[in-house]
């Protein structure tokens, strides 16, 4: 297999069944996410983008659909703080290991706290970051969520 990247390599050796789905990534894109679900034509509440938090000042990782955007409070109300705030590029690719445009919730280099938005979960199988840019893995969201010892949370602004 030569799409072997961490997040891979993790859902292997947890012996999950997941499908892989490449598209041609653009950088510069603002909507990396909502890109990838065109892409791979699904839809975009499917496509869940991983985005590395501070809460309280430590790392956390938020999935949410690619649709939509994150609630600051959600957050740090998930992950038991009191103030939330995106965490600086630099800092996400050196603490997970990945590329932005490519971060996964499995296999990241140093583990952080996971919350998957709760919403999202409804149904048969969910689509997120490979761990590479271009990368998907679609996979049903319990083997999601026990992959990345995650919680379901409510974590999206009202819309």
């Amino acid at each position: 297999m030569g799409h072997a990247t961490p997040a891979t390599q993790a859902l292997s050796r947890a012996k999950l069944a997941f499908d892989l789905h490449e598209y041609a990534y653009e950088a510069g894109l603002a909507q990396i996410g909502l890109h990838a679900a065109e892409a791979i034509g699904v839809e975009p509440a499917r496509v869940l983008k991983t985005l590395m938090v501070e809460v309280d000042g430590k790392p956390a990782c938020a999935v949410i659909p690619s649709d939509a955007s994150l609630s600051m409070k959600k957050v740090a109300a998930a992950f038991g703080g009191k103030s939330a705030k995106m965490m600086e590029p630099a800092k996400a690719e050196k603490l997970t290991g990945f590329h932005t445009g490519g971060i996964s919730p499995f296999g990241q280099k140093r583990a952080s706290p996971v919350a998957f938005e709760a919403s999202a979960l409804g149904v048969e199988r969910i689509i997120v970051n490979g761990g590479k840019r271009g990368l998907m893995i679609e996979l049903a969201p319990a083997d999601a969520l026990n992959a990345a010892k995650a919680e379901a949370k409510p974590l999206i602004a009202d819309q």
